[in-house]
């Protein structure tokens, strides 16, 4: 997962870009980028978080009116620094691209880049690859400076070539900001804008929060298969590019990625984790209505939200048991098992006192590897308590998230191939519940009627863009296994970066 941002401004946006990417940097900790243009192109990227990777030296010289912004963690290629994002070539006109989501044929895609496009790729990341095509695609029109035509018949190729799940803000040098998202709408995209001194700005981003914290009003979401196109006057032009296939955003988004405040696809994230508790209560109550809950504890941060209307509903306290230390990362999102099981610990710290000779209630937001529950849960008991239940407001996670979510391989999977049974006594919990998938799409889906499905694959293993096979399930298991990418990172750690940063 990785949050992206562009903006066309009319001064200087880099601060702009860089608060945009403070505030998403929940989708990706792994490495940032940003380009700016003005007479010239001006990158800085590197490995580690925003804060780190920019420092005021580098700030100075990201100067111009337009730019895009990326922070990543990867789930192609591999976490070299070389494969920081965006990414950029110099044919045609100079072109910058960042990406979120995962292109499920960027291999054939890849090797027709090189053979037919005569393009030469420097990484594994589809996300170069993506780009490469773009520029093709551009490269086949005529004039010095493209046009609105020219960009969008550039996205209808892009659109025509390239399947899987993805969002896209793409820089074009003396042009403008380009902004994609896939037919089906997996990866969330919305649009903004506002009032500076009488001229008009607009904004993309991952999510609304980002808007926000810009002092941006969101306009609305980028739609399926629409390609938005900014010039670098400020106007804004749009374009169904091809017809939506299904649209069926990641439901992932709302029960773990995305920030409570965002709203995605005209729906509150935060009022569908409200509802995401209210509905695993409902199931408690159903299961076990003579229930001994003494307390319901969240796991923080993102099950908060759904935990303290479950506990209303339940009739019991509601408590904070676990401080989090704020300075470590998203466990779910760091490469590798080892590092994972290592960092829980150092996370979060039991509150005694809370757990002491009660039966407590642990709420999550899922249960991915499995890890990190059963660390909580030995947490718990250690801390006193008598007995350990554990709620997940989330179905069980079986199957591999092939668009652009970290869950490449089943055998990672703590409930694939087990039962909800079996998943408890792994994780070492009393007793274990999960949110059923129809209750999950419902909590979510109440607020907006026009979307009526969502790309529920990794629960339900139903892949919407209806190209993904076993065989290709296979391939990238192999590829993205934890103890692959070790093994490839390590190999790749002290990798020289391809094109001259700030």
């Amino acid at each position: 997962m990785c949050g992206i941002v562009g903006i066309v401004g009319a001064g200087a946006v880099n601060q702009l870009l860089y608060d945009g990417l403070t505030v998403l940097q929940h989708r990706g900790q792994d490495a940032a980028g940003i380009v700016t243009a003005d007479e010239r192109i001006h990158i800085r990227k590197n490995n580690g978080l925003v804060r780190d990777v920019f420092q005021r030296r580098h700030m100075i010289k990201l100067k111009g009116p337009l730019g895009i912004g990326h922070c990543r963690y990867p789930t192609a290629g591999t976490s070299s620094r070389d494969e920081a994002q965006p990414f950029y070539t110099n044919s045609p006109y100079g072109i910058c691209l960042a990406h979120n989501g995962n292109l499920t044929n960027a291999d054939e895609l890849a090797e027709l880049v090189i053979r037919e496009d005569h393009r030469y790729l420097n990484t594994t990341s589809d996300s170069e690859v993506l780009l490469n095509v773009f520029a093709h695609e551009l490269e086949q029109v005529d004039g010095e400076i493209p046009t609105p035509e020219h960009v969008f018949r550039a996205a209808e190729g892009i659109y025509r070539r390239c399947r899987g799940g993805y969002a896209i803000v793409a820089l074009i040098m003396n042009t403008g900001i380009v902004g994609l998202r896939d037919p089906c709408g997996i990866r969330p995209l919305v649009i903004g804008c506002r009032e500076v001194d009488g001229r008009r700005e607009h904004m993309l981003a991952s999510e609304s929060v980002a808007l926000d914290i810009a002092g941006f009003e969101l306009l609305r979401d980028v739609m399926p298969g629409e390609a938005v196109f900014i010039d670098i006057e400020g106007g804004l032009h749009t374009r169904q590019c091809v017809p939506a296939e299904r649209h069926s955003p990641c439901i992932f988004e709302y029960v773990y990625f995305a920030r409570p405040d965002s709203i995605i696809d005209n729906i509150s994230v935060y009022k569908s984790r409200l509802r995401m508790g209210e509905a695993l209560a409902d199931r408690i109550l159903k299961l076990w209505p003579d229930h001994d809950i003494d307390v319901v504890i969240p796991v923080p941060d993102t099950s908060r939200t759904c935990a303290l209307p479950l506990a209303h509903r339940l009739g019991v306290k509601y408590r904070e048991g676990f401080i989090k230390n704020r300075y470590i990362g998203r466990t779910f999102i760091m490469p590798g098992q080892t590092l994972r099981e290592k960092s829980v610990r150092r996370k979060l710290n039991a509150i005694d006192l809370e757990f002491r000779n009660k039966n407590v209630l642990i709420v999550d937001d899922s249960i991915v590897r499995g890890t990190t529950s059963r660390q909580i849960i030995e947490m718990a008991r250690e801390a006193g308590a008598r007995k350990v239940y554990f709620a997940s407001a989330a179905p069980p996670v079986r199957y591999p998230n092939v668009y652009g979510i970290d869950m490449p391989a089943a055998a990672e999977l703590i409930a694939h191939g087990r039962s909800e049974q079996e998943v408890q006594e792994h994780i070492g919990a009393d007793w274990l519940v999960y949110q059923t998938l129809e209750d999950l799409v419902r909590a979510v889906q109440h607020d907006n009627a026009t979307i009526r499905e969502f790309d529920t694959s990794c629960f339900s293993g139903e892949y919407v863009t209806g190209d993904v096979t076993p065989e290709y399930l296979r391939r990238i298991e192999a590829m993205r296994a934890d103890d692959v990418k070790v093994k490839r990172d390590g190999r790749h750690a002290g990798a020289p970066v391809a094109v001259e940063v700030i």
